[in-house]
């Protein structure tokens, strides 16, 4: 058990050190804090520091009549009211004003407005805050209660018959993170699996692990190697979601519509269940793969095939998102390799079955321990083919040898 140890420790600093994965590793998040940091100046200057100006021809609007406080305690962009659109004009151009309204008469049958400005736009914030003046003014006859209802608007909450799901109309993120989860994994697939491959083909060819299989077993050097990988790509997920969930914490003091974001523990939970038996039926194949090949290349062209059987919900995609219950998507639920991408996106859509979660996850824990088992064995009659590609027909043969002498 020491040596299982030893070599997931060997094989997990060997790849943490590499300026290779230093460097795939930080590009997310450093993409991430750019994406936040740019949102953040945006939302910053949405409202300006001028106010805006109107020019009412209804005799609707009334200045005196002020808005609440946004969701972040800031208060909304001035609105000043004009005569008419000379005088407007010339608060604009002497940038006393970032841009004027002109309200027609017939504004209650067309409702078309005008916007002027110079140079420069006013931003979303400063525009939906003159839209909601606008509400408020045309709502003044009505209850406080009705005119606040009616500015704010609605919050659907969409929630299945049972309770089991649910899902509110503004937390965009509950309905993301199962599709983003799904393209971390199948990153995760790709690279570390190519890892693992390249762990396994290397040694191979250097011939190192004819030494190594002289000081441990072979169940103990790919579970090994196949816990060290493991920890690699955890590593990796982990910087990312922290990353993410910190950008999203700094960037709620800044950006009002982030601070209703609330995370989907429930998924996240299933998320956790799903990956560490996906992740290893994937080390288990990459392992049999480097173990059936005489060199790196030829390797990869196998595994760029075997990707597709991971990869396949994506392509399935509409099927998932209009039919998400048909015969064909709940066998890709089952299905040990299309698992976890097909139980996530279906849970943005729908309530998955309990019972198909069960059957999923014990299929999937179940091949992944067989795919590691199958891995070791591989290797082992790989070693004995030094230089020589291993078919499928040698492959059952020697297993088979094996187990009648066992027998």
């Amino acid at each position: 058990m020491r040596n299982f140890w030893l070599i997931a420790k060997h094989e997990y600093l060997k790849i943490v050190r590499q300026k290779s994965f230093l460097v795939g590793t930080l590009w997310l998040p450093v993409m991430i804090i750019g994406v936040m940091v740019v949102a953040i100046l945006a939302s910053l200057g949405q409202r300006g520091d001028l106010p805006l100006g109107y020019v009412d021809y209804t005799g609707l609007l009334n200045t005196a009549i002020t808005l609440p406080l946004d969701a972040s305690g800031k208060a909304p962009v001035a609105i000043q009211a004009f005569p008419d659109e000379g005088v407007a004009r010339t608060a604009l151009e002497a940038e006393k004003i970032q841009a004027y309204y002109v309200i027609p008469a017939d504004y209650m049958q067309s409702g078309s407005v005008q916007l002027f400005y110079l140079n420069q736009r006013p931003g979303g914030i400063a525009q939906d805050d003159f839209r909601s003046f606008l509400r408020a003014n045309l709502l003044a006859a009505h209850p406080i209660e009705i005119q606040k209802r009616i500015v704010e608007g609605s919050s659907i909450t969409f929630r299945s018959s049972d309770g089991s799901q649910e899902l509110e109309g503004d937390n965009m993120l509950g309905f993301l993170v199962p599709y983003v989860a799904a393209f971390f994994f199948i990153f995760a697939v790709m690279n570390s699996g190519g890892y693992m491959l390249q762990a396994i083909t290397d040694e191979k060819e250097n011939r190192t692990i004819e030494v190594l299989a002289t000081s441990v077993r072979p169940g103990e050097l790919i579970g090994g190697k196949a816990l060290g990988l493991m920890s690699v790509g955890l590593t990796q997920l982990g910087i990312w979601v922290l990353t993410g969930v910190l950008a999203l914490f700094v960037a709620s003091f800044f950006v009002p519509e982030v601070q209703g974001v609330r995370i989907p523990w429930t998924l996240l939970v299933v998320v956790a269940l799903f990956f560490l038996p996906a992740y290893a039926l994937t080390a288990g194949i990459m392992t049999a793969v480097g173990g059936m090949v005489s060199d790196l290349r030829q390797g990869q062209q196998i595994t760029g095939i075997l990707n597709l059987f991971f990869m396949l919900p994506f392509f399935l995609i509409s099927l998932i998102m209009t039919k998400p219950n048909s015969p064909l998507i709940v066998a890709l639920t089952l299905f040990p390799t299309t698992a976890f991408v097909t139980v996530t996106m279906r849970w943005a859509i729908t309530t998955v079955p309990l019972w198909q979660l069960a059957a999923s996850w014990v299929l999937l824990v179940v091949s992944a321990a067989a795919s590691v088992w199958l891995a070791a064995r591989i290797f082992r009659i790989g070693m004995l083919h030094y230089g020589q590609t291993l078919r499928l027909k040698t492959i059952v043969t020697r297993l088979r040898a094996e187990q009648s002498q066992r027998g």
